[in-house]
């Protein structure tokens, strides 16, 4: 007997009351909403709880709702392939005993964790990954550097299911690359984020000058007995044609040194 025929299908307002009581219990209704529309953009079963609801901090809203993956998520889809072929024990780096804004926790260095997946031609690959806790921990709030409970009293399982999701993406990149709930919790949304827009000119800027394009030697010999001419009848005078001519191009030191030598014949000036 199929699963449609043993009992009524149930409607999307029911289906989130049902998941407001029971998996996501005082989450809010629209977060709720958001939850089951993953599920059905995934194709996924709700009752799975395979996605979690995490409080984000994110800057200029404060905190929000995000729905992301969970661990157990990315086992699953690892194990629908049929080439999943087992995880290793995590393993600890020294534990590390420290006060992060007056709590006193002691946590793993680093944990690392390996997947192995049966490939095509029949060998097994393993993949490694490895997390320190200092990088993966969640704060209490955003304004601490203390560790919330969960990390605290859970330092050692915390850091092995964000090295363990690492290891599943690493191994099954079909699983996605969204960072799990563990992951993210605590964390800033946008955070490393950088702004790569190319930035406009302020209205009231002075913008940057073009380069003056340099003063061809064709014409600059074409023009000298024009301007010796000028200089001859007094019209004008070297350091006057020189700084006429800077307004508009760039000179060479030998064509600067050349005007500099136009100078009136004597006898020749009125």
């Amino acid at each position: 007997m199929k699963q449609a025929d043993q009992a009524p299908a149930m409607s999307e307002s029911a289906l989130v009351e049902v998941l407001s009581g029971s998996l996501y219990p005082g989450a809010a209704h629209n977060s709720v909403v958001m939850v089951l529309a993953y599920c059905q953009a995934a194709h996924l079963d709700p009752m799975l709880k395979p996605v979690h609801i995490v409080p984000v901090y994110q800057k200029g809203r404060g905190m929000v709702d995000v729905v992301m993956p969970g661990i157990g998520l990315y086992r699953i889809q690892a194990a629908r392939t049929g080439q999943y072929a087992g995880i290793s024990e995590p393993e600890f780096g020294p534990p590390i005993t420290a006060k992060l804004a007056g709590v006193d926790v002691t946590y793993p260095e680093w944990c690392r964790v390996t997947v192995k997946r049966q490939m095509l031609n029949g060998l097994v690959a393993e993949f490694t990954a490895s997390e320190r806790w200092i990088e993966n921990y969640a704060t209490s709030s955003k304004d601490t550097v203390a560790p919330n409970a969960m990390w605290k009293r859970r330092a050692f399982a915390q850091l092995a299911k964000c090295a363990e999701a690492q290891a599943l993406r690493k191994a099954f990149p079909e699983v996605g690359s969204a960072p799990t709930a563990d992951e993210m919790e605590g964390k800033t949304f946008d955070e490393g984020a950088r702004d790569v827009t190319p930035k406009q000119p302020q209205p009231n800027s002075d913008p940057e000058p073009e380069p003056k394009p340099p003063y061809s030697d064709e014409k600059f010999e074409k023009m000298l007995p024009v301007w010796q001419a000028g200089i001859d009848e007094g019209k004008t005078d070297a350091q006057s044609l020189i700084d006429f001519l800077d307004l508009k191009y760039t000179l060479s030191p030998s064509q600067i040194e050349a005007i500099q030598k136009l100078a009136a014949i004597p006898g020749e000036t009125e």
